[in-house]
């Protein structure tokens, strides 16, 4: 990113994580090769000796693309998202004859037809390793599903080069999970120069979120983590704010823990925004950043909302020359689904054709770091919703068959271990999951104070979590970084926990005395108790000591988590009042396409579509300005969290100061006030096609969209999307999530209205005074 260029350029892993969360399925009429929406695939019979290639030419008379990835896709487990895109079985027996079908169908065959042709695609073909594909084309899948599980690693390895992410991404559809399992356990890719991946190692990522990137609030996680003696992977925070000064400013928090307890060579931090923007930060304040991050997608077309290219990434890849800490990247089963960019493929190749998509990242940097530059993949499992998948069991499959296709490319690889508050997987129902999934040695989970994120209103595993499983599965910390917990006094030299276990005041006691701090225990001590309190004050919780087992949770704060678990699910489920919605000034209400709650919830796509008499509503608004086109219009929607929109001092401060500033800006917005109900990001996109189609195509037309965000924390948390294009552009009805940017987090608690309103004002100032909508920083 050079100089000048716009604040909040490409989006974060919080904004797609959020943009996905609210704005879910979209219209598929934008992509092509789509199966059709919602059907289900019926194979009622095959025959002898049939193959896939040969079961699709009798039934269409010939090659059919279409049914071809219809096929492939019915081999799955059930999942939504497949069923979404017309790629899953309609039935067990459907499922069972596509698996029979893949299994007699040989490698070769399936490499020279691709489910989906674009530039990842060639470039995972151009880093395959050909020497060892010419062993293995000739061999059917249920051949290679067999030698996966008889084999040993010796063997495996010396042939999964050779294996495409295609191929790789059909393997776990011919298998049970036990048999995930068994080859899971067999495949182990150790990070250079660490245990981390090794058979019997599971370590951390520290997730140390904060609601207002507050440093305390992410350092003080970090003294948590360290407490209960968990994190050797990376100290990752999710950043609220994406410009510079801000990643720069949490990059620094981070670094600062990192240098003063001498880890500098054990343990790397990253902060997650936009890679362009890592970049910038890196190039603005030298020595600032260590790992570098980015979300990938499996389609050019979905990395291409995600604001990246092949070669972006790969001359990333290529600027970390020397250095010991490399890249991360995060995937996850759905993103291509949920952004329209699935290309009619099964969620399952698509995440495979991530981790080849990393595993040729890992070769580039091979090339600049012989000794091994750290490189690792966390799948984020359950993160996007029911759209994607619902249940605990779905859960499970999902981490399973991920462990094993990431594996399988040589990756050291992770699990977030995961659910959104609006799937039906409990805070217990977490737990169960563990122990089904844990048995396949990820080599690191995500780690938090309590399984929910204060930030990313979502759960995951807690610290203490990975007390238990380390109890349970005997899974060891990397060496180097549990050496570092005997140093600091929380393990003792024979391994077991001393008196300091769960005490973050005792960690900060340790920081304070390794920054040649030469105050008395007491005064050091004082200090932190404050610390902590004006964290927890700002809606982080931190986990101190133990409740029963020392993997329980204290009491109070274990009935705290469970409050605000019961709040979100009474959130997710809340409606805008006619009261409420008749006192927001100029108010025009209007609906989506959803029948109802649950409609909007089950069915994400019905909740970006407009009901017909919103668009007539929306019409007449056009209609009544005339010539006299204003620049601007706010739209209001309920999106996961009505209660967002509702609670005093949330709408109100900033629809006034936003008018406000946009006034003294010069900006003439419309009185009206458009409010939807059972609303997502996208029918904001909506809105602004049908007001603004007829507009200048040269000039600029924008659309603030105030919606709810997912609930879960005590913030009750709203976001702005804001959407700025020419008349062209609105006219053309393709807008989408790759020109929006976002301000998020707005809350009286959090990212206050007043100031989200100014934050507002100066990205719309950024976006019209550059006309750029996208980074390009590397093309």
């Amino acid at each position: 990113m050079s100089k000048g260029t716009p604040r909040h350029e490409g989006l974060s892993r919080r904004d797609l994580l959020v943009m996905t969360g609210i704005a879910a399925a979209t219209s598929y009429s934008h992509f092509a090769r789509a199966a059709p929406s919602g059907s289900a695939v019926v194979i009622e019979a095959v025959e002898q000796d049939e193959d896939v290639f040969a079961y699709v030419s009798r039934i269409k008379g010939g090659f059919d693309q279409t049914t071809y990835q219809q096929v492939i896709g019915a081999a799955n487990a059930f999942k939504e998202g497949d069923q979404a895109i017309g790629v899953g079985a309609d039935d067990e027996a459907s499922r069972a004859n596509a698996r029979a079908l893949l299994a007699k169908t040989k490698i070769r065959d399936l490499y020279e037809h691709p489910l989906f042709d674009d530039d990842l695609q060639r470039l995972i073909w151009q880093t395959t390793d050909q020497g060892q594909y010419e062993q293995l084309k000739d061999w059917t899948m249920g051949q290679l599903r067999e030698f996966l599980l008889t084999e040993p690693e010796e063997r495996i390895k010396a042939i999964m080069g050779g294996l495409t992410s295609d191929t790789i991404g059909f393997v776990p559809k011919l298998m049970s999970n036990e048999e995930l399992v068994s080859l899971s356990q067999k495949i182990f890719n150790a990070m250079p120069g660490t245990k981390m991946g090794s058979k019997g190692y599971m370590g951390a990522r520290i997730q140390p979120n904060s609601p207002t990137d507050h440093p305390d609030d992410i350092a003080w996680q970090v003294f948590d983590a360290f407490s209960y003696a968990t994190g050797d992977i990376v100290i990752g925070t999710n950043p609220v704010d994406s410009t510079v000064q801000s990643v720069a400013a949490v990059e620094r928090a981070l670094k600062d823990i990192v240098d003063t307890f001498e880890l500098q060579d054990v343990i790397p931090w990253c902060v997650l925004a936009h890679i362009d923007v890592q970049a910038e930060v890196n190039e603005t304040f030298p020595g600032t950043v260590s790992t570098m991050f980015q979300s990938l997608a499996g389609t050019d077309s979905c990395n291409k909302i995600f604001d990246i290219t092949n070669e972006k990434i790969l001359k990333y890849a290529r600027t970390k020359k020397g250095e010991r800490y490399g890249l991360y990247f995060e995937t996850g089963q759905g993103s291509e689904f949920t952004n329209g960019a699935a290309n009619g493929v099964d969620m399952m190749v698509l995440e495979a054709r991530k981790y080849g998509f990393s595993r040729a990242v890992g070769i580039e940097l091979t090339k600049v770091q012989p000794e091994g530059a750290w490189l690792h993949v966390n799948d984020v499992a359950g993160f996007i919703g029911p759209e994607v998948f619902k249940s605990r069991e779905q859960l499970v499959r999902c981490c399973l068959e991920d462990m094993v296709m990431g594996k399988l490319h040589g990756l050291t690889i992770g699990l977030d271990i995961c659910t959104t508050l609006h799937m039906t997987v409990s805070l217990d129902d977490l737990d169960w999951c563990q122990d089904q999934i844990l048995p396949a040695n990820p080599a690191y989970l995500i780690a938090l104070p309590t399984k929910n994120d204060p930030m990313l209103s979502y759960l995951t595993t807690s610290f203490q979590d990975h007390v238990r499983l380390r109890d349970k599965f005997g899974f060891k910390v990397n060496d180097a970084m549990w050496n570092f917990y005997k140093h600091i006094g929380i393990v003792t030299e024979d391994g077991s926990y001393t008196s300091h276990y769960g005490d973050p005041l005792w960690v900060y006691y340790q920081y304070r005395l390794a920054k040649g701090d030469g105050r008395s225990k007491e005064a050091i001590e004082a200090e932190g108790r404050q610390k902590m309190q004006e964290v927890g004050e700002r809606g982080v919780d931190l986990a101190i000591g133990h409740g029963a087992n020392i993997w329980d949770l204290n009491a109070p704060l274990a009935a705290k988590v469970k409050g605000l678990y019961d709040d979100a699910k009474q959130s997710l489920w809340a409606e805008l009042t006619p009261e409420f919605i008749a006192a927001v000034p100029d108010v025009v209400p209007v609906r989506t396409l959803s029948k109802d709650r649950n409609d909007f919830i089950a069915h994400p796509n019905t909740g970006e579509m407009l009901s017909p008499e919103a668009i007539r509503a929306i019409e007449a608004i056009r209609d009544s300005w005339g010539d006299d086109l204003p620049k601007g219009q706010i739209v209001i929607s309920d999106g996961l969290n009505a209660k967002a929109i509702m609670d005093d001092g949330h709408l109100a401060p900033f629809l006034v100061e936003m008018r406000r500033l946009l006034a003294e800006a010069g900006v003439t917005m419309s009185d009206s006030n458009i409010m939807i109900s059972s609303g997502r990001v996208r029918a904001g996109y909506r809105v602004g096609e049908v007001l603004f189609e007829n507009a200048d195509p040269n000039s600029f037309r924008g659309i603030l969209h105030i919606i709810g965000e997912r609930p879960g924390t005590m913030h009750h948390a709203y976001s702005v999307y804001i959407t700025v294009a020419k008349g062209k552009r609105w006219s053309e009805k393709d807008i989408d999530h790759d020109i929006t940017k976002l301000v998020s987090n707005v809350a009286d608690t959090a990212l206050t209205p007043k100031e989200a309103a100014k934050e507002t004002l100066t990205i719309i100032r950024e976006i019209v005074g550059t006309n750029v909508n996208g980074s390009r920083r590397f093309g």
